[in-house]
């Protein structure tokens, strides 16, 4: 509200100076009616800024926490966002629309600790680097679908949605030789339309449970392991992104994740487990 104060006292200023200007002279009419104008501007602009400060308020004092995608119909044998709380394993997942810089040091990465993966890749990344597709496959990673341009589900027709599938099924097994049957829409964001498009199509629609947020400023290889560490382990499906500080978080993750006793398993377990589908 420092605003509305500062308003306030130049408003109270500015009426004392006009009070005691003793001596000035006599003012004319028409230097009164521009003082009267300027004095309604200045009171208009406090109210505006109080009722500005005010509203703010209460705005932000009305949020709440983010809540988690509100589950839709059908989702039923369809929608996975965990494997089973009880459990000792965990899913690791990566969306991919840019980061071919940094892949070849997460791949190194889970070479050297013998683990398996989900790729989810646009279809035009996948077409502009055909070799680190390949390198995911060959490495023993699942390679699936994030759409083919990123577009999110809720903003276009499902016409739109099935397109973008259609057209990263087909990139995809160009490159690899096979069709994707895991779809992980772009930011998590779907609708009725993408859950009839999968019920169709024979796919399975995959979310998470553990965000490490590392497209965010500040997301430090220490701040991403605290976050994904910070949270159950069990059943976990983690989301990252090919990013510099997810690359130099991933040893040290993966190391402590171990020592408390949970397994990173591919997200083919977790499907087959939860949604008794083979993929």
């Amino acid at each position: 509200m420092k605003s509305c104060l500062g308003a306030y006292t130049c408003t109270g200023v500015f009426f004392m100076n006009l009070k005691n200007r003793k001596g000035a002279g006599r003012m004319t009419a028409r230097k009164k009616s521009a003082f009267k104008k300027l004095l309604i501007c200045i009171c208009a602009a406090a109210f505006v800024l109080a009722g500005i400060e005010v509203a703010s308020f209460f705005y932000f004092m009305s949020q709440e926490p983010a809540k988690e995608t509100a589950v839709l119909p059908g989702e039923e044998g369809i929608v996975i966002r965990s494997g089973n709380a009880e459990s000792d394993q965990m899913a690791l997942t990566c969306n991919v629309d840019w980061g071919e810089d940094v892949l070849p040091d997460m791949l190194k990465t889970f070479r050297e600790k013998d683990i398996s993966v989900t790729f989810f890749v646009t279809g035009q990344w996948a077409e502009k680097h055909p070799d680190l597709v390949r390198q995911m496959y060959l490495e023993g990673h699942s390679v699936q679908s994030h759409g083919y341009s990123h577009k999110l589900c809720s903003q276009v027709d499902k016409e739109t949605i099935c397109q973008e599938m259609e057209k990263t099924e087909k990139a995809i097994q160009k490159i690899l030789g096979y069709k994707p049957t895991v779809f992980a829409p772009p930011s998590g964001d779907y609708n009725e339309a993408a859950l009839e498009l999968c019920k169709e199509k024979g796919y399975v629609l995959s979310l998470w449970s553990s965000d490490t947020i590392d497209w965010k400023p500040g997301s430090t290889a220490d701040v991403i392991r605290s976050r994904i560490l910070g949270k159950p382990l069990s059943g976990a499906i983690v989301l990252m992104h090919p990013k510099e500080e997810t690359a130099k978080a991933l040893p040290g993750l993966i190391d402590e994740i171990r020592k408390r006793g949970i397994e990173i398993v591919p997200l083919n377990d977790f499907i087959c487990s939860e949604l008794k589908k083979e993929v």
